[in-house]
């Protein structure tokens, strides 16, 4: 469905496959699609997998001027590239547009509509895209593309480059993509949330300094919320145990503020504010599993849910 959805409106397209077996890259060839099949004897990360798509699309235009990139669990909306490019044709000093992504069955589980939620995101400038955008091409090369060893959150690592650069973020008011989580299961949805955790990370430690301090105010969340509480609340109870159950009510009341502070529908703001807390636990395996490659060594090898 990418490949269909990117049929008449894309001046050419790369595909990068990353080994798989589904019948993809006869797919792809079948519709005239150039096909970039990655050397699995180096690791994995779509990072790698978009700067290598990027230069084999360079090779063959080599004046192109955007790039749109998009995962291949998404397709792009009619009419989407042009705009953003229209746009970016008046505004020189903005290095890459992104619109709104939608989940494709926010219906079928609660993790799907929880995805949709967090691509909710206001428009303007932004101090980041995801992983669809429509990429001036200058800005991208000015600073060496993705750093392939991110095993997560190498988008939002490229816009800081970005703006460090001098260039600009912006989130246009238009459909942008349809995406498909197939989040059926809560291990997927906790896989999905220990990435995000791991990336909290890898972001400060890479950016954390002032005065950019990315992902500082993350990643403290994760602990104080993970760890911090539990650790005080145990303490505590070592000497007013009688009081224990009045501080578990921490959470509830985390909850309910957070369900309160929602704009989507009741249920949607309730569920949201439950998983926002639960994810806090998550969060902290990520935090922990990149302090274990950080320090101990190894690889760092994908948090794939799906």
């Amino acid at each position: 469905m990418c490949f269909e959805s990117l049929g008449g409106i894309a001046w050419r397209v790369v595909y990068v496959d990353s080994g798989s077996t589904d019948g993809s890259i006869e797919l792809a060839r079948a519709m005239g699609v150039e096909v970039l099949a990655l050397d699995m004897r180096f690791p994995f990360t779509a990072a790698r997998a978009r700067n290598e798509g990027f230069r084999r699309l360079r090779e063959l235009v080599p004046e192109v001027a955007y790039v749109q990139f998009v995962d291949g669990d998404c397709q792009v909306v009619a009419g989407w590239i042009q705009k953003a490019a229209e746009w970016l044709d008046v505004h020189r000093d903005v290095a890459g547009a992104c619109g709104r992504r939608r989940e494709r069955y926010p219906e079928r589980s609660v993790y799907n509509m929880l995805s949709d939620i967090e691509w909710d995101t206001p428009v303007g400038e932004a101090r980041a895209c995801g992983g669809d955008a429509l990429m001036r091409v200058d800005a991208f090369v000015a600073v060496n593309g993705f750093r392939v060893d991110l095993i997560a959150g190498e988008e939002p690592e490229l816009s800081v480059r970005l703006r460090a650069a001098g260039w600009r973020i912006w989130r246009l008011d238009r459909e942008m993509t349809l995406h498909d989580a197939a989040m059926t299961r809560f291990g997927q949805w906790w896989k999905r949330t220990v990435r995000c955790g791991y990336a909290f990370a890898q972001g400060a430690d890479l950016h954390g300094a002032p005065p950019e301090r990315h992902c500082i105010r993350e990643s403290q969340s994760a602990w104080f919320w993970g760890l911090g509480i539990p650790l005080g609340i145990i303490v505590f109870a070592l000497w007013w145990w009688t009081w224990t159950p009045v501080l578990l009510l921490i959470y509830p009341l985390q909850i309910v503020r957070l369900a309160m502070r929602g704009k989507r529908t009741v249920r949607e703001n309730w569920w949201r504010a439950g998983f926002l807390v639960l994810g806090k636990f998550a969060e902290l395996c990520g935090q922990v599993k990149f302090l274990l490659h950080r320090h101990l060594g190894g690889i760092p090898r994908l948090i794939e849910y799906k």
